[in-house]
């Protein structure tokens, strides 16, 4: 006899859990939810003992991100973390908003497509995400929040402070899940630009913060529950089929919360016959490039975290009706400047461009039903008109500085980490995959969670929306 469960939820990244936080809070104790989790706990601790070149068996254990996809442009990187708290282990803790206008893209400027729901609907949820990650930010946003962000802001460094005198909310303390005071199981930010593990646990993850939702009794979490696809009846999704130690298994669910990412999200509904023409359509991601400022006589010190500041000059206006918004990015990473008597005359700064999904970037099916491929051909020409653009915006809102000399990379970096836009929100199926409560247009006890739902992307980093998104989601629903 199948097992059943009211509640089954693919994945524990961000997208997963703030759902799952969400719908325990609502639920009564008698709800059975089954977590079914691909990778493996790999708690900080055996991280940091694998650094140090511990913990090599437990190692060996773990599926590589980039062996669980096919890629089509090897030029084009897509890393992301399979195992328990997803991403959440990985990121660097940036949580800027999006702007009011990145949920109107198609009808303030006329490019790439707005959303079905706006700002003001999330903001609540922005909100209570914020308060769940203790973030850290300023009082003063481009942005209107109903209420101020859980921790003060990090300190900035003497640049970040010229800039703000300049550019006043336009350029902030970076609003950051890198805690600026002790916070639960979280130590102050230690500013060692090294968040991808942090050292010391300051950064938000799904471990130090959230472990315990997977402790509930209404709770059984499996790992290495491989999910491939679904059984469907009548418009509805029936069963959940998962590969568990190279055996196929089945388990019902009266309601099915995917939660991935964009590319196993969209892969596992063409393996389940989708057939919405956009399921699998429009991977990107935001493309980021550095330069590097020297100063004349300006010390580049203090800052009281890895990247101080956002700046957002160049991010809204006429602008993006022909090119891509921008968000700026102050690296506040140890470095000095080879120079005698210069050592701290300098400043990395990134700049992060949008990008439109494109339905020529696609996921694909493959012979074999776990493994997608990635058929991402090249970003759009509204960032190219962005990044041809960028020395002539640095001129026009860094030249009050005492500039000797700015070098520019001059390419985009292979990734952002971020894939997005594979099962777009839309107000209906003729132009998306899921509606504005995240269900699926055609499947009505599906929510598809995550990244995989942006309509646009914007230029700010997307897991605090992505978690927004979710508490929403669970919260209207339920």
């Amino acid at each position: 006899m199948l097992k059943q469960y009211d509640l089954v939820v693919i994945g524990t990244g961000f997208a997963s859990s703030f759902f799952l936080k969400k719908y325990l809070e609502k639920s009564s104790a008698d709800k059975k939810v089954l977590i079914l989790e691909r990778g493996q706990f790999f708690p900080h601790a055996a991280r940091l003992d694998q650094v140090r070149g511990k913990n090599v068996e437990l190692v060996g254990k773990l599926e590589e991100a980039r062996k669980s996809f096919v890629n089509k442009n090897t030029n084009k990187d897509w890393p992301f973390d399979v195992n328990f708290g997803g991403s959440s282990n990985c990121w660097w803790g940036c949580v800027p908003r999006f702007m009011p206008s990145d949920f109107k893209l198609k009808s303030q400027f006329g490019v790439g497509a707005d959303w079905p729901i706006t700002y003001d609907e999330l903001e609540n949820y922005y909100c209570e995400a914020e308060a769940i990650m203790s973030i850290a930010g300023p009082d003063n946003t481009p942005y209107s929040m109903s209420r101020p962000y859980p921790q003060p802001p990090h300190q900035l460094n003497t640049i970040d402070k010229l800039m703000q005198e300049k550019y006043g909310n336009q350029y902030i303390s970076q609003p950051a899940a890198r805690a600026s005071r002790n916070v639960g199981k979280r130590s102050v930010c230690c500013t060692s630009y090294v968040c991808n593990l942090c050292p010391i646990d300051s950064k938000f993850t799904i471990e130090n913060t959230l472990k315990e939702l997977y402790d509930d009794p209404r709770v059984t979490l499996q790992y290495g529950a491989k999910v491939y696809s679904f059984e469907t009846v009548n418009n509805a999704i029936k069963k959940v089929l998962f590969s568990l130690d190279g055996k196929d298994e089945v388990v019902e669910g009266e309601v099915v919360a995917l939660g991935a990412n964009s590319i196993f999200n969209s892969h596992i509904l063409l393996n389940a016959g989708d057939s919405n023409k956009f399921t699998g359509s429009g991977i990107s991601e935001q493309l980021g490039t550095y330069a590097y400022f020297y100063f004349k006589d300006l010390n580049n010190v203090g800052g009281g975290t890895s990247l101080s500041a956002n700046g957002y000059m160049m991010y809204d206006g006429e602008r993006r009706k022909t090119m891509s918004s921008c968000l700026i990015e102050n690296h506040n990473e140890p470095f000095i400047r080879n120079e005698f008597g210069k050592w701290r005359h300098m400043a990395k700064f990134k700049f992060v461009f949008e990008d439109i999904p494109s339905e020529e970037n696609r996921i694909l099916l493959t012979s074999d039903r776990f493994i997608p491929e990635i058929d991402y051909k090249k970003h759009t020409s509204y960032v190219d008109k962005a990044m041809d653009n960028l020395e002539k915006d640095i001129d026009t809102y860094f030249s009050f500085l005492p500039i000797e000399r700015v070098e520019l990379d001059g390419y985009f970096q292979r990734t952002e980490a971020h894939n997005l836009s594979t099962t777009r929100m839309s107000e209906n199926a003729g132009n998306g995959v899921v509606d504005k409560n995240l269900i699926h247009h055609q499947f009505r006890n599906l929510f598809v969670l995550g990244g995989s739902v942006f309509p646009s992307i914007s230029a700010a980093n997307p897991s605090l929306t992505i978690s927004a998104l979710s508490l929403k989601a669970a919260d209207q629903n339920f």
